[in-house]
């Protein structure tokens, strides 16, 4: 049975709101980082105690709050109570397996997330993030993500982002997962490029197997880009007040990201599809190449065949059987009629 379908079959009779991890533990410490900043300020410390956190939520700066260990139901209820949190909210929360997708709870947005990473075979990580005017906060499952440059740019208050608000820090945590998918789309497009010059001259059961996984992990990107449009079309209409005005040039340009990386999906998916296409073209055409030859050989020996047969009868009155030339000159007779006719192939363009 499929991962979600398992999921989605835990989660039945349970009552909406219930706080239920539904997915697989992938990280032993529970983290909590903080990082608070104004355009003259800068603090960033981990804490262990989830009530540090609540000092910030109304504090007249920018505070990004990332808790990384979503198994631990006892720290999201927690952050539930601290931030006024909805129970549906907090549900979403702790099961992996929702589709990108923007909530309005009028004081905060709720928007869920894939991120995309991987090399030799491309995960995803479901990643919630709570914007409000004080702060945000994010939920990821297990350590390591693509936020390592927008923390950078924080540290170093390079750019616009220690001079901008909150949802400015929340566009370019979403911008930070989208580009990220840039990145591993271009090295499924090298696979699939190197898989062109395998497909043809080595089209074998590992060749069929490789296009198979560049297919799955092009489901999986579809699956994480094709409602992240919405999401973005949502910020876009202006119907949150937590994004101001200035932002929504940036918005703009991260719809515009998110078209590109839904085009380039696309794109590989038809180019992986013609892979397969081309592989079993491939194979037929080897096969057909096997049976050319086959057959040409079973067409050659069938007059020799009956020249052998005519003289292996054995009847006591055949008058070449007294014959001093008889067997050589057979033999150059069958020898004849092998060449003619592999000349009469060649002309034909048979081989």
């Amino acid at each position: 049975m499929p991962k979600i379908l398992e999921e989605t079959e835990k989660q039945l009779g349970t009552v909406p709101g219930t706080i239920l991890y539904h997915g697989a533990k992938k990280t032993s410490k529970v983290k909590i980082q903080i990082i608070d900043y104004t355009g003259k300020t800068f603090v960033e410390k981990k804490v262990k105690d989830v009530k540090e956190c609540f000092a910030f939520k109304k504090k007249d700066t920018v505070t990004w709050i990332n808790i990384t260990g979503i198994h631990d139901t006892y720290l999201v209820k927690q952050i539930g109570e601290l931030f006024d949190i909805h129970d549906l909210v907090l549900e979403d929360i702790v099961n992996p397996n929702q589709r990108p997708k923007i909530e309005d709870y009028e004081a905060y947005l709720f928007v869920v997330l894939q991120m995309v990473y991987g090399t030799k075979k491309v995960e995803t990580e479901q990643v919630s993030l709570i914007i409000s005017d004080s702060f945000v906060i994010s939920f990821q499952e297990k350590d390591g993500d693509v936020f390592d440059h927008v923390r950078e740019r924080i540290r170093k208050a390079k750019g616009r982002i220690k001079r901008k608000k909150n949802d400015y820090l929340a566009y370019a945590l979403m911008d930070a997962i989208v580009d990220h998918y840039f990145v591993v789309l271009e090295k499924i497009g090298d696979k699939v490029e190197s898989m062109e010059r395998k497909v043809v001259d080595e089209a074998n059961s590992e060749t069929l197997t490789q296009i198979r996984k560049i297919k799955r992990d092009l489901i999986f990107m579809r699956k994480s880009t094709w409602p992240l449009r919405e999401v973005i079309s949502f910020l876009l209409r202006g119907e949150s007040k937590i994004f101001k005005k200035d932002t929504t040039p940036y918005l703009r340009d991260l719809y515009d990201h998110t078209i590109q990386v839904i085009d380039t999906v696309e794109t590989l998916r038809d180019m992986a599809s013609g892979l397969l296409d081309i592989y079993m073209t491939s194979v037929s055409n080897r096969m057909n190449e096997v049976m050319k030859v086959l057959t040409i050989i079973a067409t050659i020996f069938i007059p020799l065949t009956f020249v052998a047969g005519i003289y292996g009868m054995n009847f006591t009155h055949m008058p070449e059987l007294d014959t001093t030339w008889a067997y050589p000159v057979v033999w150059i007779i069958m020898v004849a009629i092998a060449i003619t006719m592999l000349i009469y192939f060649k002309k034909k363009k048979w081989l």
